[in-house]
């Protein structure tokens, strides 16, 4: 389903029109046709985009809107097929060939697809191909890729497209550029070289699963359960109890040194109905990418059959592994310790974003300035920090060190001389007379010792912004150090020094 993301915020069939784009993590996910017309592009950088493109309307990233309006699509599919799997909210993967025999063949098939959900209200493309990365790709094309052709169909495709980032730098450093490239390479070299994950891809490059399917241990019944003495009506306490089930079936599959590429979710209700609905994963799903599947497909059911009074209300919730692979491990080192943390921190901090808006979140970075709070470069969360060289030239800049401390707000003060008089600063930066005594919200103290002052003068050319500022050091006979500012004949403490 093409921008997908896009779809969910402005609905089915938005005004052709408009420049929209929606946002993850300061980067452009998903825009409408006439924002890409206009120069907009998936990964630029927001700030990036809206240079480029006057007007563009931006939208934060909303996946349970995406999983609550892919349901209808989801339902149109499953009435042709007999099993589905959701990759993601705008991403549905088919087993093509029973379905293809019952529909009288693939191209069929394909036609019956686009049909199912052009009635929903959206438009799709279905293509058909061995293995989840060929038959993605497939689908742009809308092309069906002949059976064992996979792998020359994935050839002339950069390696981007096998999706393992880190990876596909690597390649990129030792010339390895395309798909067929990398496939080429002999099996043993690349898993000596870059392990089981690189041996993962490397099987997609051939047009193979990533990873060979292994049978259910014997005996072993890896689905996890729960179940309600009081039926709910509402997704949310489902949700809560969703995280617990996915740590059980990690455990589970960590007991049988399995794990699963894909996770079925199933409800039964008071009244005897149920529902299910498969999802898969690009990767191995770990837990949290199970917990967050079990909350999308919960909320997108929120509004249909499944918590209807009718019903009587959901009383089990169930999952059950599927795709199962045997666990290669993995030893980890220092950095890829600190890689995890990392990512879990990124994912919390989505959250908050999602929750608080874009710009709630930010990260901080020194930049060049003359005044302490001009060097504190504050940016949402994901956004490309600001440059402003730091060894640029800045006249009239603070000599180091830079002040310890930083109010949120200036401190409004009085400076003066040993007659009692407010100290001033000429046009040729100095000053009239010595300080002598700093009168503070707290009491006055006297003036051991200053240095200054620092000119600056910023926006000359327009009369109605321009500022003329100058900034002193001071020490106070109770030893505390100050950093002061005088604007328009105002003094206040920007900053002060530990001591």
């Amino acid at each position: 389903m093409p921008d997908w993301p896009v779809v969910a915020v402005l609905g089915a069939e938005p005004d052709p029109g408009r420049v929209a784009a929606v946002v993850e993590r300061g980067r452009i996910l998903a825009a409408t046709d006439a924002a890409r017309a206009a120069g907009v592009r998936r990964g630029q950088k927001l700030r990036s985009a809206q240079a480029a493109v006057a007007g563009l309307e931006v939208y934060d990233r909303s996946v349970d809107d995406e999983a609550k309006m892919f349901e209808a699509v989801a339902d149109a599919v499953g009435a042709l097929a007999a099993h589905l799997e959701v990759v993601r909210p705008g991403l549905l993967a088919v087993a093509a060939v029973g379905a293809a025999r019952f529909h009288g063949g693939e191209e069929p098939l394909a036609e019956k697809v686009v049909d199912a959900v052009e009635a929903t209200g959206h438009v799709c493309r279905v293509g058909i191909a061995d293995g989840l990365v060929a038959a993605q790709l497939a689908a742009r094309a809308q092309r069906v890729v002949p059976a064992g052709e996979s792998a020359r169909f994935l050839a002339p495709f950069p390696v981007a497209e096998l999706g393992d980032g880190r990876l596909t730098d690597l390649l990129g450093r030792l010339g390895v550029v395309t798909v067929g490239q990398f496939a080429a390479l002999p099996a043993a070299s690349v898993a000596d070289r870059f392990g089981a994950a690189g041996a993962a891809v490397h099987r997609l490059a051939r047009g193979l699963q990533a990873r060979p399917v292994v049978a259910r241990p014997p005996g072993g019944d890896l689905a996890v359960e729960e179940r309600f003495e009081e039926p709910y009506l509402l997704a949310e306490p489902l949700v809560f109890a969703a995280r617990g089930l996915a740590e059980r079936l990690h455990a589970g599959l960590a007991g049988a040194g399995l794990a699963c590429e894909r996770v079925e979710i199933e409800v039964e209700c008071a009244d005897g109905t149920s529902a299910s609905r498969a999802w898969r994963h690009e990767g191995l799903l770990s837990t949290s990418a199970v917990a967050e599947r079990v909350r999308w497909q919960l909320q997108a059911w929120q509004h249909r059959q499944v918590f209807a009074e009718s019903a009587g209300g959901v009383t089990v919730l169930r999952l059950v592994p599927d795709g199962l692979v045997r666990d290669p491990g993995r030893q980890l080192s220092l950095a890829d310790g600190d890689r995890e943390a990392t990512a879990r921190a990124e994912r919390a901090v989505a959250r908050v974003q999602a929750i608080l808006g874009h710009s709630a979140p930010v990260t901080v970075d020194l930049a060049g300035g003359r005044a302490p709070d001009d060097r504190v470069v504050r940016t949402p969360w994901g956004d490309a920090h600001q440059e402003r060289r730091a060894d640029g030239p800045w006249p009239g800049r603070l000599p180091a060190p830079s002040p310890t401390h930083v109010p949120a707000v200036p401190v409004a003060v009085r400076l003066l001389d040993a007659n009692g008089h407010d100290i001033e600063v000429t046009a040729r930066a100095e000053v009239r007379s010595a300080p002598a005594r700093l009168v503070l919200p707290g009491g006055a103290v006297r003036v051991a010792g200053w240095a200054g002052p620092w000119p600056e003068q910023e926006r000359w050319w327009d009369p109605a912004e321009a500022r003329r500022t100058a900034r002193m050091q001071v020490v106070a006979d109770d030893g505390r150090a100050l950093l002061l500012a005088v604007t328009g004949g105002h003094w206040s403490v920007e900053g002060d020094y530990d001591t």
